[in-house]
């Protein structure tokens, strides 16, 4: 009986465990929101953030190396100082750098450029004052075996190489001679070595300081003095000062030539005393410009006598004239033919040239036959050069 009642138990133990292993219930998993500690699900912009697909890295940047395992990314400017290594990084496979044109001529074997699987190396070592400047990296497209550059992605930084004793870029020259034209700005290039310097420009004789007031004038620690509307009281000599701490230098200075550049190439107009002449008599054919004042245009021409030697004869004039109620310069040549021959007869040319460019006019000239009129003949016939 006694082993009954332990059997008997022993079933009712194995059934109470069954019972309990059909009554589990396999637990649902945890959303977001119950994982958060609050209870509550992500949103707004962070929500947003999440769910966004990370973008392509194939943007074109520029890092600087610090040292062997420190990299920096480089921004519009970077300021090294001399004696020290310069070395960038370009994103790109191949890439092609762009230097200042000091060291583009001669950089006694300090630049190297680098190019490795997936971007370029620039190495600058023992970097000078004179090495400031401009340093762009072009990513290049490449198709079989031809490769160009792809402007729109190239990345550019202005590196100051500092000197604590040099506040300027040095110059081989003493004066240097800018054309301060009226069609365009003007630059006077005084390269600092540091953008904290302070630059002011000035003027030598009368020495005085000039205004700078960023329309008219402008500085950019980048460039120096931007002349952008060019005054004939803006000519002389002018140099720039720097002033970083107690440290005060100037600039080389800059020899400011006025010329006033015409807005166009000159319109030449064209006549000859007559368009038949009798051979023995003389000819003459008159080149004429009106345009700017203190515009100088030049002339030359080409006609028939050039082929057999014939030396050309002219004489030139310039005088002011009122055209429309303003004063304009009419500039005037004309060509002398002394005892006509046939060889004389043909097209005779005339080319006004000034700092613009050039434009042409042209005339015919026969010999006259027996029994026909002469009477003057004017054509112009213009071509732009």
């Amino acid at each position: 009986m006694k082993w009954r009642v332990v059997l008997a138990a022993f079933l009712v133990s194995v059934l109470i465990i069954q019972y309990g292993i059909c009554q589990k219930v396999e637990p649902k998993p945890k959303t977001k929101a119950e994982k958060r500690p609050n209870g509550k699900p992500k949103t707004g912009k962070g929500a947003e953030k999440a769910l966004a697909p990370k973008p392509k890295a194939d943007q074109t940047y520029l890092t600087q190396v610090v040292n062997k395992r420190k990299f920096q990314k480089v921004g519009d400017t970077l300021t090294i100082q001399a004696g020290d290594t310069l070395e960038l990084r370009c994103k790109g496979n191949p890439v092609q750098w762009t230097v200042p044109a000091y060291l583009q001529e001669d950089d006694e074997g300090r630049l190297r450029m680098v190019q490795h699987e997936r971007y370029g190396t620039l190495i600058l070592a023992n970097a000078t004052v004179p090495d400031t400047g401009e340093y762009i990296c072009y990513p290049m497209y490449c198709e079989d075996k031809e490769c160009r550059k792809e402007y729109d992605k190239a990345v550019k930084v202005f590196i100051f190489f500092s000197d604590p004793q040099e506040l300027f870029v040095p110059s081989s020259d003493y004066y240097e001679v800018i054309q301060l034209r009226t069609n365009w700005s003007t630059v006077l290039p005084c390269q600092v070595t540091s953008p904290l310097a302070k630059v002011t420009l000035h003027q030598e004789f009368p020495p005085m300081e000039v205004k700078v007031d960023g329309t008219e004038i402008s500085f950019d620690v980048k460039k120096g003095f931007t002349i952008h509307r060019s005054k004939q009281y803006h000519a002389g000599s002018l140099y720039c000062i720097a002033s970083l701490g107690n440290l005060r230098q100037s600039s080389t200075k800059y020899m400011l030539i006025y010329i006033n550049y015409p807005t166009a190439p000159p319109s030449p107009a064209i006549q000859a005393s007559s368009d038949t002449v009798t051979v023995g008599k003389n000819l003459q054919v008159t080149c004429t410009v009106v345009g700017e004042q203190d515009v100088v245009v030049d002339f030359t021409w080409k006609y028939p006598g050039q082929k057999i030697g014939r030396p050309p004869y002219t004489q030139d004039s310039v005088q002011t004239v009122q055209v429309d109620g303003q004063n304009r310069q009419r500039s005037e040549t004309v060509l002398e033919v002394d005892k006509f021959r046939e060889v004389d007869q043909g097209m005779y040319t005339c080319t006004a040239r000034n700092l613009e460019g050039s434009r042409s006019a042209s005339t015919s000239v026969k010999v006259q036959s027996a029994g026909t009129t002469t009477r003057p003949k004017k054509q112009n016939k213009d071509t732009q050069q």
